[in-house]
């Protein structure tokens, strides 16, 4: 059954003031407890019982006891009371220092690259500070899903998003297992992609994403195919490591399988460069310390292993 929670105006207005009454019995002992006058403690008593609708004190020119109806109010209402106090004093405590649950979207490509060295030595730094990493390729509205902050590729990022940079540009690449290349043939020109097994992309839109070159200033959208598609960058590069076709990638997720040899890279001279990895939110004006914390925490490590970019502004993004 739905409950209607709706609460009237001012209906907890002098609670404070009956509750400090009913305790010390004297409407003078809880004026000097609360730093009022006794006449605004005996008004805001007054107030609650005509909102109540019935008397709550019991009162002499010698002393003062509750009522019934008195008794009851403090029955119910001295632990509803005790539970506001200690809600307030929970969300005073977050909002005065990185403590709680920081709930982040991010895809599942960066999680290894990026997240994972980050979250380490995040969590080791700020131990009251619980992290719960949501692996996604949709685009999350962060307020909608209760996230505190997002990372995705910048040009990913909505315009009223305040975005926090953590990589440098990188270039977007092609690459093939050498197994692949030795049966395939390697494409020297974006023409070649005609001939070769492309494993593609599945936009959150539903779309096949197409692949992005640069041939000198002009950018070119090729359209492929191939006997893959996936939602994720990690799973086209794990096929493309199994010798199923080329696939087009961020730089760095590739990055460990060039090194190790399973995989290399293609058509190099027509790579485009994507303006890097950032963090999102919505606002600072309502950033709490766990987000403040982490995001001081990432650019600090991004500071000590940037390598230069050019610095260009996102169009429409704040960058900070």
């Amino acid at each position: 059954m739905k409950r209607n929670f709706t609460v009237r105006q001012g209906a907890l207005d002098g609670i404070e003031a009956f509750l400090s009454v009913a305790q010390h019995r004297s409407f003078r002992k809880a004026a000097a407890e609360l730093g009022v006058t006794p006449s605004a403690m005996s008004q805001a008593v007054r107030a609650l019982e005509a909102r109540v609708g019935a008397a709550l004190f019991i009162r002499t020119t010698r002393s003062v006891g509750l009522s019934e109806a008195g008794e009851r109010f403090y029955f119910r209402a001295r632990p509803a009371f005790e539970e506001l106090v200690a809600a307030s004093d929970v969300a005073r405590d977050l909002g005065q220092r990185p403590a709680g649950l920081l709930r982040l979207t991010v895809p599942r490509a960066v999680v290894p690259i990026l997240l994972e060295p980050l979250i380490a030595s995040f969590c080791e730094a700020f131990p009251d500070v619980e992290v719960e990493i949501a692996a996604s390729e949709e685009l999350v509205d962060i307020a909608a899903g209760g996230f505190d902050a997002g990372i995705r590729l910048g040009q990913f990022i909505a315009a009223d998003m305040v975005a926090v940079r953590l990589t440098p540009p990188f270039p977007f690449v092609v690459v093939g297992s050498p197994k692949y290349l030795r049966r395939r043939g390697r494409p020297e020109r974006i023409d070649d992609l005609r001939q070769h097994a492309c494993l593609c992309i599945r936009r959150s839109n539903g779309s096949i994403g197409s692949w992005s070159f640069i041939n000198g200033n002009k950018p070119i959208e090729a359209i492929v195919s191939g006997p893959l598609i996936a939602h994720d960058f990690p799973t086209i590069l794990g096929a493309a490591a199994e010798d199923m076709g080329l696939a087009q990638v961020p730089e760095p997720i590739a990055a460990g399988l060039v090194k190790a040899g399973k995989l290399v890279h293609v058509l190099e001279p027509f790579a485009p460069m994507a303006p890097g990895v950032f963090l999102y939110y919505p606002s600072r004006h309502q950033m709490m310390p766990k987000l403040r914390a982490f995001i001081d925490h990432a650019k600090s490590r991004s500071d000590k292993t940037r390598i230069h970019s050019n610095g260009k502004r996102l169009r429409g993004v704040k960058v900070r």
